[in-house]
């Protein structure tokens, strides 16, 4: 039987204070979280693991929930911390200070940036980078009933005992490649991606507002708007306020009046019809607005059959590439970013180079892209049998 793992119960403001003193001399601070997510506005932070140069420890944040310390320790310069698929600790982080965790190292991203599977799950990465077997019986625990089990806080903590392991050997890996820069540059951007969805509203990112006018896409706005709002209040998901595809069929009538909001299908349940004098106060105040206030159209990303063509064909082409360059293709790019890379070469003064005509992505694949676009590459099978079955060459 595996022995127990020892580690340091925080459960007091002067438990944490302690603790945050002797991050102070860690150069390395692996960290993290057990919430639960489903029935509230935010995360609810359970539980923290953190594993530092003294050792294992777990801050329940349940017995402690004001846990400021900790987060300031994180951000303070000094140390490199590491994370696993690391959004929602990076999100505490930054609710908490407003600044970020420092010199942040995600092991998912760098994982994909060797060639592994990406997103690869922590399990899968101790498995075949490190050769440790991580649990998974406690998947769906309920991390806010206390007291926890000798097995849970086992179980959260193996997210972190091992961490450094498999930061040791990614780091190893990203040296022997000549990658230093592209996964400093990755870690950058995608920080820049989850702080842009923190202070920036996202109301665009609802589905089927491409073609709209620009009247429903304010009507639209003024919804989503209420209903964050809304849904902050009251604590819980702000779908559970207003469904996504009721929020945009209501900004497609344009209807401020409440009989015809109520005719809705979907508009009769109890939790939506008490709100609906405050929808329909919504819809009016942007229907109320100038025509210069409205919101710009946003452009539905629908290619000519010529572009969708390129974009099917050098899709594959990027995967070829990947698979040569060990990077994972997932991390590289999707189907749309090919898609906005062949409009930009059809195109090349309609905007600003997009994501895989930039920056590391450029030196992998724009550039061998660009080349089988104008007809310098050409693609080809070298063996059906092989690995690697397709190959690029000169024509």
């Amino acid at each position: 039987m595996e022995k127990r793992v020892q580690y340091e119960n925080i459960t007091t403001d002067s438990q944490l204070r302690e603790f945050c003193k002797k991050l102070s001399d860690s150069k390395l601070i692996g960290f993290d979280t057990e919430f639960v997510s489903e029935d509230s506005y935010r995360p609810h932070l359970c539980l923290i693991q953190v594993a530092c140069a003294h050792g294992l420890a777990v801050i329940d944040t349940i017995a402690l929930p004001e846990v400021g310390a900790f987060w300031e320790a994180i951000t303070q310069p000094g140390h490199r911390t590491i994370v696993h698929a690391g959004r929602e600790e990076f999100r505490f982080c930054w609710q908490a200070t407003g600044k970020r965790p420092n010199d942040l190292f995600d092991t998912q991203i760098a994982a994909g940036m060797i060639g592994m599977e990406y997103p690869a799950a922590y399990g899968s990465l101790m498995s075949k980078l490190v050769g440790k077997t991580i649990p998974k019986g406690e998947t769906r625990t309920n991390w806010r009933n206390r007291p926890l089990s000798e097995r849970q806080i086992d179980y959260a903590l193996k997210d972190v005992v091992y961490l450094e392991d498999l930061y040791q050997t990614l780091t190893s890996k990203i040296e022997a490649l000549g990658r230093a820069t592209w996964v400093q540059d990755e870690f950058q951007a995608w920080q820049d991606l989850v702080e842009e969805a923190e202070s920036s509203e996202r109301w665009h990112r609802l589905g089927g507002l491409s073609n709209m006018s620009r009247r429903s896409l304010a009507v639209a706005r003024s919804l989503w708007q209420w209903r964050e709002r809304t849904a902050q209040s009251r604590n819980s998901p702000p779908r559970r306020v207003l469904r996504d595809d009721l929020l945009v069929e209501l900004a497609k009538r344009k209807t401020a009046d409440p009989k015809r909001i109520r005719a809705l299908r979907g508009m009769d349940h109890r939790g939506v019809q008490k709100s609906l004098p405050e929808i329909a106060a919504c819809i009016q105040e942007a229907l109320a607005i100038s025509d210069d206030d409205c919101p710009a159209s946003i452009r539905s990303g629908k290619s000519n059959q010529q572009a969708n063509l390129l974009s099917q064909f050098l899709t594959v082409a990027l995967s070829s590439i990947c698979r040569d360059a060990k990077i994972a293709p997932s991390i590289v790019g999707t189907v749309q970013d090919m898609r906005d890379l062949v409009a930009y070469h059809l195109k090349p003064d309609s905007a600003a180079p997009p994501k895989l005509a930039s920056g590391w992505r450029a030196e992998i694949v724009g550039n061998v892209i660009e080349q089988l676009m104008h007809g310098q590459l050409a693609m080809h099978v070298t063996s059906p049998q092989a690995e690697q079955p397709l190959g690029i060459s000169p024509r």
